[in-house]
């Protein structure tokens, strides 16, 4: 090891133990080092609560949120426990309607995606009570329950799916007079039930909607962590008795202490820069005897092969061209904001919430979907999947 950087890490070791005493011949670069380092230590403890995953999906678990067995209870605000029962599916329970899979939290819009893990919501919806929970819906639409025949002229709409079988169809409408239509004359259809579907847009003017089998957002007030999430500082409690929250720096530290922390900053980079300069030129002036001039050595096979400089090709990186990229089926996300491929919330490179129009791309042997615009700049440069790694082959048909 260096001698000089040896010397450092041995008057750092003192000088946090107290038995070092400054010696006007000790580098000055070293006590800055030695003194912003002690500065800058607290600054890099670790947070309480750190963050967590459920297996492979990309959204991330933190407060308010808490995933059990997982985080402690500290690190979680009621009523937003999760529980992780396989790779990729957490599920949260509202009190009053059961548990819920989660689709995606969006934490700065203070908003959670969820669907039913039996794929039948209309089922539930008939039954879903928000009053004990701390969610609650932007908007909300009423819709009425057909039951019709299978052999009625009904082609045109669209029938709830889970719902209906062979013999019958089960329709949702917010229109009355389509409803008075269909069980007034000889469709032999009759009313079953009616829903109050939460929706995150006002509700439109359409007679019929997939509302009723779309994944239901929510959004919470409290705690209100926004201007946490809008300044990527973390949140957490300031008092768990009285449950009130505020902003933490990153590791934990008070948001109030940051400018401490710049300026601390703003000393320790020229410092370590001089300081690693000093180091980097004793380190070179102490192993100058080893260096083969003009000359680079690599083990190739177990035997040492040694190279002039001007034999040294730089690796090239290989990505795929723009036609075979170009082949890999490409989609515009409907309503529902279903990928043709694995079900995520956000682009996995991005890290971005997929929404409604946006055009997605996925790769077909594994058929992992991201924003085009992402994975076609990854593509360029890596001829493989950024999730899974596979190399994927051209596929010379593409989806309109």
């Amino acid at each position: 090891m260096c001698n000089y950087l040896f010397t450092l890490t041995k008057y750092v070791m003192l000088f946090m133990f107290g038995l070092y005493k400054y010696r006007p011949s000790m580098e000055a670069s070293a006590v800055l080092f030695c003194l912003l380092f002690l500065i800058l230590l607290p600054s890099a403890a670790s947070n309480d609560c750190p963050v967590s995953h459920c297996g492979q999906t990309f959204t991330n678990v933190r407060f308010p949120f808490r995933l059990i067995d997982t985080q402690p209870e500290r690190c979680g605000f009621p009523g937003f426990n999760l529980r992780c029962i396989r790779p990729r599916t957490m599920l949260i329970n509202l009190p009053t309607s059961g548990e819920f899979a989660v689709r995606s939290i969006d934490y700065r819009s203070q908003r959670i995606r969820i669907y039913d893990p039996l794929n039948c919501l209309p089922a539930r919806l008939s039954n879903f009570d928000l009053s004990d929970s701390p969610f609650s819906a932007s908007y909300f639409r009423n819709y009425t329950l057909l039951s019709c025949p299978n052999d009625a002229s009904l082609d045109r709409f669209t029938p709830v799916r889970c719902l209906s079988n062979s013999s019958i169809l089960t329709l949702a409408t917010a229109s009355m007079s389509f409803v008075t239509i269909m069980t007034g004359n000889q469709t032999g259809c009759r009313i079953t039930g009616n829903l109050t579907v939460p929706v995150a847009e006002p509700p439109d003017q359409n007679e019929f909607s997939s509302d009723v089998e779309d994944d239901i957002t929510l959004t919470w007030s409290k705690p209100d962590c926004e201007i946490c999430e809008a300044e990527y500082v973390s949140c957490g409690y300031a008092n768990s008795t009285t449950q009130t929250t505020k902003c933490f720096f990153n590791g934990g530290i008070p948001k109030g202490s940051q400018v401490f922390r710049i300026i601390a900053f703003a000393m320790a980079i020229p410092a370590m820069a001089v300081s690693l300069a000093i180091a980097c030129f004793m380190c070179t002036k102490d192993r100058r005897s080893e260096v083969i001039s003009n000359r680079r050595r690599t083990v190739f096979n177990g035997t040492t092969m040694v190279f002039p400089d001007a034999m040294v090709v730089p690796p090239n990186v290989v990505g795929l061209d723009q036609a075979t990229i170009e082949s890999y089926t490409k989609v515009v996300l409907g309503e529902s904001k279903r990928l043709p491929g694995h079900d995520d919330g956000v682009c996995p490179i991005c890290l971005s919430e997929y929404h409604v129009k946006e055009t997605v791309r996925c790769i077909p042997e594994c058929r992992h979907c991201f924003h085009t615009e992402c994975i076609d700049e990854w593509l360029k440069m890596n001829g493989s999947c950024p999730i899974c790694r596979n190399s994927p082959s051209p596929v010379h048909v593409v989806e309109s």
